[in-house]
């Protein structure tokens, strides 16, 4: 009699939100870095490096996503950004 091993893997399966969505902010020439890094920190709870890291890309690239998740949960915060002075929208 022969035995036959099993080999079993395990696969994580990422799942994906269709009614996810996502607060992008745009540049402007009014705001300041510092201003941008701590609305996105007091606002988004961003960590210091990842609002700074938010605010160049913003700044090179003319946007950035900066907050995802439904869209009841995001209309507040883009509401409290776009209040401070940022230029937000959630697509």
């Amino acid at each position: 009699m022969q035995w036959k091993e099993e080999h079993r893997t395990e696969v994580d399966t990422l799942v994906i939100d269709v009614k996810a969505k996502e607060i992008i902010l745009h540049n402007d020439d009014v705001n300041t870095f510092e201003h941008v890094i701590v609305c996105l920190m007091d606002i988004c709870d961003h960590e210091p490096l990842q609002a700074e890291q938010c605010a160049w890309l913003v700044h090179y690239t003319g946007k950035c996503s900066v907050k995802r998740g439904s869209f009841e949960t995001l209309v507040p915060i883009c509401e409290a950004l776009c209040e401070r002075g940022l230029s937000a929208e959630i697509q």
